[in-house]
């Protein structure tokens, strides 16, 4: 595989500092530029980030020094010395969407961490191991956008990585009716327990716009290509609780189903088992070697232990068993800002380098 030069947007803030982490050493991707908001233009990364690194791993030596651009005024600078950007800045969504398209017209791929352009119908929503042709749509936004090769790609909101993985193999039985609770590390608000102190020994029943991004983005995953846009799909319908816990990192979700056609319960545990995509297929650098794996033990998958799991990638799956109304219940644990972040992003630009999207 070639070597690509990436930038990334919005580098100080908590997604940012866990994109530096991830490309510091990655086999594919040299980091070429790290920018964030004006404020933070002409320090060094260090400093920018001085009172506010977050991550347990210290700065990489090869990303401390390097000058912060600004992700708004150095739109030219930032295109001109790579060949794409990744994108996690905490904006309004209409400045969002403006900042995106910006760098996709300088002919610069952008893979979004943000919510902002999840439902622009030309845009994909990938989880690479479940939806990877809808890349075909690039296509038809790059017709949109008059470009060449400057598109939007965003991966979907991070409560999603815990449950959809694990329903996805089971839409082959009708899967009818989802019922979700997740449980959400303050890390997906940006924080730690220095931060939001008030979080210790606390939960919150409810996380802004949370639930409506659980309900509706499943479906656009699971849409087809219609023309020149994704056309999200009308089944399963989901219904959402999220909460905010005081765990540091890992969402952890728990799952009702109701089928059309009841599966049983050994067919249920062997799909997930055998499930992989993509990404292994093509043993990309960041592709779990298993996607998803299942837990016998009653007290499993545990947020603490089961978020690393092969680096952060994997998604956890225990205690499938039938319910009283619906048909099954079960848990599911994800690292939210390894796969259901910048690692997922990460993922998401391997497959589009490997498809040749990034050429």
């Amino acid at each position: 595989m070639k070597s690509y030069k990436v930038g990334i947007i919005g580098a100080t803030g908590m997604v940012g500092q866990r994109f530096c982490l991830l490309l510091a050493e990655h086999p594919w991707f040299k980091v070429q530029v790290l920018a964030a908001s004006p404020r933070s233009k002409g320090k060094k990364y260090c400093e920018a980030v001085a009172g506010r690194w977050a991550m347990t791993d210290p700065i990489p030596e090869n990303i401390k020094n390097m000058p912060v651009y600004s992700a708004t005024e150095d739109i030219d600078e930032i295109t001109r010395q790579v060949d794409f950007v990744f994108c996690a800045v905490d904006m309004k969504k209409d400045e969002i969407r403006a900042l995106e398209e910006a760098y996709a017209k300088k002919e610069c791929p952008v893979i979004s961490n943000n919510s902002a352009h999840r439902f622009t119908p030309d845009v994909p929503m990938i989880i690479p191991e479940i939806n990877p042709e809808h890349a075909e749509i690039i296509s038809a936004q790059r017709k949109r956008l008059g470009t060449k090769r400057g598109f939007v790609a965003v991966k979907s909101n991070c409560s999603l990585q815990s449950y959809v993985p694990a329903i996805f193999p089971l839409l082959k039985f009708g899967v009818q009716d989802v019922l979700v609770c997740t449980y959400q590390a303050i890390s997906g608000a940006g924080k730690t327990f220095e931060r939001w102190p008030e979080m210790v020994d606390n939960v919150i029943p409810f996380i802004g716009g949370e639930e409506e991004k659980s309900e509706q983005e499943p479906l656009k995953i699971f849409g087809k290509i219609k023309g020149d846009e994704i056309v999200p799909a009308t089944d399963p319908k989901f219904t959402a609780q999220c909460i905010r816990v005081p765990v540091s990192d890992g969402h952890l979700a728990a799952v009702f189903v109701r089928f059309k056609n009841k599966p049983e319960k050994q067919e249920i545990l062997n799909l997930w088992q055998s499930y992989s995509g993509e990404p292994q297929q093509l043993n990309l650098p960041h592709a779990p070697k298993q996607f998803l794996h299942y837990y016998a033990e009653d007290n499993m998958p545990q947020t603490k232990l089961c978020r690393g799991l092969e680096g952060g990638m994997a998604v956890s799956v225990g205690r499938l068993r039938e319910d009283t109304q619906y048909d099954y219940k079960f848990v599911c644990v994800s690292h939210n800002t390894l796969r259901g972040a910048a690692g997922g992003a990460v993922l998401m630009a391997e497959l589009l380098c490997a498809k040749g999207y990034l050429d």
